[in-house]
């Protein structure tokens, strides 16, 4: 076999590991936050009204987000001390574990205050290792794939969503359907527990990965830095802020079209639970075709294209997405929920290539992490908790509108102030940077 054909497979195996790994951490993510919507409040908030239970277990929705720039900050410096791989297999296992002890976790009748306490930490664990986890999948991907190609080969890692969303929602839906009343009380913890078995698919397939080229490149050269995270703040500043900026219209908004749906749909409009679920599936199921396309389109019209295409479309979406919805009619809501899912793609898939590329091989996995986990704080974490008050207190999702086309303003008012590195070929590296001996 020649040296092509051989390089060829690699990239291959790369792709599929970093995608298969990306899928299982979303699908376990995505799990809990389908429980934050639906069991959770009377299981592990009980007393409470059902508003206050439902912000209760958003809270810790929230916290799991907030966790992630921890995540990002400790996988980004040894991602860029030790090198993608090694680090990727210890974010899988953490999320795996955090997810699995959710479904061993006794509730508020059983053990009393405990019981939230014993979530809240698990969604943290859960947290750190999704937080470390996307930096090093986009690398993996992307560092092995060709230079002219880094929109398509970084978006394959970003199909972990779609995908996780399938799974996720697709064993909710499965589990709702054959335990039905019984879900509530002891249903719901099956996707939990069976999600082991992925983990350990994942690992199977993360194992046989080599390490990219370029980060194999960088040992050979000694220009492993010795504090990457610090490197990467003090000298990419800019590109971390307008990183996480620039994500607030993909981030705050998907969280809404997949999670705050169904508090919504269920409780204000009374649209059936499973149905739901099933829109949310054939949405997530036309990710797995739109998520590449649109980082492939990068490639051909620029990243920056596609991206303000995605902002533009998600701000002028925030009204007729709630229109439909508020119709009540099947059709119309199936509608609603795809072109949501669109509007985000138009973004995902050509976001990995675009935060990574702004940062030099040496710090990029702790600059690309850092500034993509930030917005879990400022934009995914805060908006089911700020959708959910605003229909409380208003009993209308105008707002809430108006709270989506905001987020848009302000990610593209980052997209404009983004710095500008060289592309499709490798930024170069500050001379700034310190060089010193590898670990």
């Amino acid at each position: 076999m020649d040296d092509r054909a051989v390089e060829m497979g690699q990239r291959q195996r790369a792709v599929v590991a970093s995608t298969v790994g990306t899928a299982i951490e979303f699908c376990d993510f995505f799990l809990y936050a389908t429980a934050a919507a639906l069991v959770f409040p009377r299981l592990f908030f009980p007393g409470e009204s059902a508003f206050v239970g439902g912000l209760a277990a958003f809270g810790t929705l929230f916290v799991g987000f907030a966790a992630r720039p921890v995540g990002a900050v400790i996988f980004g410096h040894f991602g860029d001390r030790l090198g993608r791989k090694s680090t990727l297999i210890v974010t899988l296992m953490l999320m795996g574990i955090g997810t699995f002890l959710i479904g061993c976790l006794p509730t508020y009748a059983t053990i009393g205050i405990a019981a939230p306490v014993l979530l809240t930490l698990l969604r943290v664990v859960q947290g750190i290792g999704v937080g470390g986890e996307w930096g090093g999948a986009v690398l993996l991907s992307m560092e092995w794939g060709s230079s002219r190609r880094r929109g398509l080969m970084a978006s394959w890692p970003q199909l972990g969503v779609p995908i996780g969303l399938l799974l996720s929602t697709g064993m909710v839906t499965l589990t709702s359907w054959a335990t039905g009343a019984s879900f509530v009380t002891w249903g719901w913890r099956v996707p939990f527990l069976t999600s082991v078995v992925l983990v350990a698919v994942g690992l199977y397939v993360r194992l046989r990965v080599p390490e990219t080229p370029e980060f194999t490149q960088l040992t050979r050269r000694a220009a492993v830095v010795r504090n990457p995270v610090s490197d990467a703040i003090r000298n990419y500043p800019r590109e971390i802020l307008t990183s996480a900026f620039v994500r607030i219209s993909e981030q705050a908004p998907f969280n809404l079209f997949i999670t705050f749906v169904l508090t919504y749909g269920t409780q204000h409009l009374g649209l059936p639970r499973d149905e739901l679920l099933n829109d949310t599936l054939i949405a997530a199921g036309i990710g797995l075709v739109s998520v590449p396309l649109f980082g492939y389109l990068s490639d051909l019209i620029g990243r920056r294209v596609v991206y303000g295409i995605g902002i533009v479309a998600t701000g002028a979406y925030a009204f007729p997405y709630f229109t439909l919805l508020d119709t009540r009619i099947h059709g119309l809501v199936l509608l609603g929920i795809i072109v949501s899912l669109l509007c985000h793609d138009l973004q995902y898939g050509p976001q990995g290539a675009l935060i990574a590329e702004s940062f030099a091989t040496n710090v990029r996995y702790s600059g690309a992490g850092l500034g993509y986990q930030l917005a879990s704080v400022i934009a995914g974490g805060p908006a089911v908790l700020i959708a959910a008050t605003i229909l409380a207190s208003t009993g209308s999702s105008t707002y809430i509108s108006y709270y989506i086309l905001g987020c848009a303003a302000l990610s593209l008012t980052a997209l404009l102030l983004m710095p500008q590195h060289p592309t499709p070929t490798e930024p170069a590296e500050p001379p700034w940077i310190k060089v010193s001996s590898p670990p």
